[in-house]
């Protein structure tokens, strides 16, 4: 009898046996990788090389690469000119808005910033300037390419989420649930609506650059409108899962590399980047910031790599939502061991359920690399179910006690 129950033990079916036979998985369009971050030991592997589509985790790919690049104190930063003389109170020309890309201008969630409107009054009011006798222009020549990258699918980007990316960004360009084609335009009416409603005369109308020679080295600068820090716009970024944040990281990404503000650029330079880190890349292909595009494939392996590379980072871990505790983890793993013990980022589309993230020790910080990518599912509230019983079976046993102390159980 002992003899038996040996051998039965030696072929005991695996936590990831099991979740590869649910009736929600596709085995073949589902890949796992979990290694421990300081051996380097793989607890769980399984298709580690094939290229699926990621969805939103490749908000992780994203940020890292910025947060590699230039780090996490750096602002957006969104420039208003006199662009003719102040002559008394009179600004002889146009007011000119640089767009610098801020995604959060007016936006309905965190990072709030202060209001531009109320700065450039408060800056027009402090030189004593009470009439514009030009126009108010923004210039969007920061940003190039199209908006929204062409693979998108027509049917999401006329939806709050699929809303293109433009050097100026207001309001998250949307209005409710549907999206904004032109951000700009709503800007420039409420810009000039408050300025006249503070007693400031426009005489000209307003209008949109194009140019990249707007002349502002010959104008007057009048205000330096920062958002926060980039760390604070990619913890909302993760957080909410905005595609629009994400969109414009990239595109400060390939700006930060010395390339054209574009999606395209954008794209190539990231793949570029980790691939020159020494991450496996084959099979990859990176369409976007957001993982909007169905066009998107990722590897296991390429994600587990970025995950490897940033896993001491103090940073890049806490921007991702607590399971259950946060943003679009909130309800996963809740009331678990490894409630609060994973930090992982999520992707959800049509057929697509994705994971990627730590396990944490009992001090926050990273031990484990994970990563779930399942294509072709079936339900999707079985398909989490599974995923959840993959990581309790892989890490389940250990629960935290109030002084920080681990208890096997």
């Amino acid at each position: 009898m002992l003899s038996l129950l040996a051998i039965s033990a030696v072929f005991a079916a695996t936590p990831l046996d099991n979740f590869l036979k649910s009736k929600s998985i596709s085995s073949g369009s589902t890949a796992v990788l979990v290694q421990d971050l300081q051996t380097g030991e793989t607890l769980a592997a399984h298709n580690t090389d094939r290229p699926l589509l990621p969805a939103s985790i490749m908000k992780t790919v994203t940020i890292a690469g910025l947060l590699q690049e230039k780090g996490p104190y750096e602002r957006f930063h969104t420039y208003v000119y006199a662009d003719g003389p102040i002559k008394g109170n009179v600004i002889e020309g146009n007011l000119m808005i640089v767009g610098g890309g801020d995604p959060t201008l007016g936006a309905n969630c965190a990072p709030e910033s202060a209001d531009i409107a109320e700065e450039i009054i408060a800056s027009l009011r402090h030189r004593g300037i009470t009439a514009i006798t030009g126009d108010i222009r923004v210039d969007t020549s920061l940003y190039c390419g199209p908006s929204c990258p062409p693979s998108w699918a027509a049917g999401d980007l006329n939806e709050a989420y699929g809303t293109g990316c433009h050097a100026l960004n207001f309001r998250r360009n949307a209005s409710g649930s549907r999206a904004v084609r032109n951000p700009e335009s709503v800007f420039l009416s409420y810009i000039a609506s408050r300025l006249r409603s503070a007693g400031i005369s426009i005489s000209g109308t307003t209008g949109t650059v194009h140019t990249g020679d707007t002349g502002t080295d010959r104008c007057t600068e009048l205000l330096d409108h920062v958002s926060d820090t980039y760390a604070e716009v990619m913890r909302s970024c993760m957080m909410r899962s905005d595609n629009l944040f994400a969109e414009t990281l990239l595109r400060t990404f390939a700006l930060a590399r010395g390339k054209e503000g574009s999606t395209e650029a954008g794209a190539s330079e990231m793949l570029e980047y980790w691939k020159g880190a020494g991450i496996p890349t084959k099979g990859v292909t990176l369409i976007d910031g957001s993982g909007l595009s169905r066009s998107n494939r990722v590897t296991a392996s390429f994600i587990n790599g970025i995950l490897q590379a940033m896993g001491d980072n103090e940073e890049y871990a806490s921007f991702m939502p607590l399971a259950g505790q946060e943003g679009t983890l909130s309800g996963f793993l809740k009331d678990t061991d490894l409630d609060a013990y994973v930090a992982m980022k999520t992707g959800s589309m049509k057929g697509i359920q994705c994971y990627a993230g730590y396990k944490l020790d009992e001090e926050f910080a990273p031990t484990h690399s994970i990563v779930i990518i399942m294509n072709d599912i079936g339900p999707r509230t079985s398909a989490r179910k599974a995923a959840e019983d993959l990581l309790l079976g892989i890490f389940g046993g250990a629960v935290f006690d109030t002084t920080g102390a681990a208890d096997d159980i």
